[in-house]
């Protein structure tokens, strides 16, 4: 990485902390908001829901709904705390795409008050994050196979789209990877990149990020490549910003990378499965989301059909991972999980039994153990957190 290079991420670093709700260890919070993600369209879920995590105890206390928004299945919340960001799995006005939601974030009462939307300039958006500067969402189309960024105005509220890409071509698989499927769209420690991983092309994409214009260009290299018939889902970086990983939905697996964070370009280091040696031929398995712990030590990645989460230990001198075990979610379907930003608990969402399970993480060798009861929660997609004031 040039001087040059290290000194912006280093800058951006130091902004988003300064910025944030983020974890200090000279004045860390009591508490977490901790916002759901949830689809409405089966009728038992309201919209967002909100909860209240005690740092001491683990304890996990309702503190409300927000309803009106249809579909709000991905969330993220804004650098400064302030806002909270919603996809719409839905048409907007007649037209085949989804819609993203701006909320004003209330981060003492935990109150969301939507404040604008626009589409998402594709069909049944399934992913949506904010640049690290908090200047810009982006989203990730499925269904329509495209991204798109959308600049945010100082009041949180969204303009339309400043660049919508379509994604092309296709991979191996007849049945999935016929056409583009763009399953999530994250940046790069340093702000410069954003990654999409599209499944339907077993690609992770790269572009070039202009946050104050809000706008993605294609970059040299375009992509790192994943197994063939793989699918590439969800996408996390290392906190050294060294390495890279992407959890491949359809093969039950994990891709390593090796990053080069001056030409944003991805080298695959090598790929593992999240799987028990007894389970590797389990039929309908599938991986959706991939964390790793804010210690840099363990990675973690859903399995949906064997329901567990699969526990890798970092080599963090390569970046490799080597399987450490697996942890029922107890209930089935995890769609999502998190890991607050104190690295202390994972939340496991289970979408097909409607319950949230919480676990205390053990930092020795990054093992979960259950903490309290299963939540009441209904098709819970998505958890994210923020510092409670």
């Amino acid at each position: 990485m040039s001087r040059s290079h290290w000194l912006a991420g280093t800058l951006i670093a130091a902004i988003a902390v300064m910025n944030t709700a983020s974890i200090r260890a000279a004045d860390p919070p009591k508490s977490l908001l901790t916002y759901f993600g949830t689809y409405t369209n089966g009728g038992k879920s309201k919209g967002i829901y909100c909860y209240k995590l005690d740092l001491a105890s683990g304890k996990l206390t309702e503190v409300g709904v927000t309803e009106g928004i249809k579909n709000p299945s991905f969330v993220a919340i804004h650098p400064s705390g302030s806002f909270l960001y919603a996809v719409s799995e839905v048409s907007e006005g007649g037209k085949p795409t989804g819609a993203v939601t701006a909320f004003k974030l209330d981060r003492k009462t935990g109150k969301l008050t939507a404040i604008n939307h626009q589409s998402s300039e594709g069909a049944g958006p399934c992913h949506v994050s904010v640049d690290k500067t908090g200047k810009c969402v982006l989203v990730a189309n499925y269904g329509g196979g495209s991204i798109a960024s959308l600049p945010l105005a100082a009041d949180g509220s969204l303009a339309k789209a400043a660049s919508a890409i379509q994604h092309e071509g296709s991979s191996v698989d007849p049945r999935r990877q016929k056409e583009p499927h763009a399953h999530s769209i994250n940046v790069s420690p340093d702000n410069r990149f954003a990654f999409a991983a599209d499944l339907g092309l077993d690609k992770v994409l790269i572009y070039k990020l202009d946050p104050a214009a809000g706008t993605l260009t294609a970059n040299d290299p375009a992509f790192g490549k994943t197994p063939p018939g793989g699918g590439p889902r969800h996408f996390a970086f290392h906190p050294s910003g060294r390495f890279a990983y992407v959890c491949n939905e359809m093969k039950s697996s994990v891709t390593a990378f090796n990053y080069d964070a001056d030409k944003g370009s991805l080298t695959e280091l090598h790929t593992i499965t999240t799987l028990p040696a007894d389970k590797q031929n389990l039929p309908g398995n599938s991986t959706a989301e991939i964390q790793v712990h804010p210690s840099g030590k363990f990675v973690y990645c859903s399995n949906r059909g064997h329901d567990s989460l699969a526990i890798f230990s970092v080599d963090e001198k390569t970046g490799q991972l080597t399987a450490a075990g697996h942890q029922s979610t107890l209930g089935k379907t995890p769609r999502n999980f998190g890991i607050d930003p104190t690295g202390q608990f994972v939340v496991a969402c289970n979408q097909s039994t409607d319950n949230v399970a919480l676990f205390r993480v053990d930092a020795t060798n990054g093992k979960l153990m259950q903490v309290g009861d299963l939540l009441n929660i209904p098709a819970p997609v998505c958890v994210k957190f923020v510092a409670a004031e």
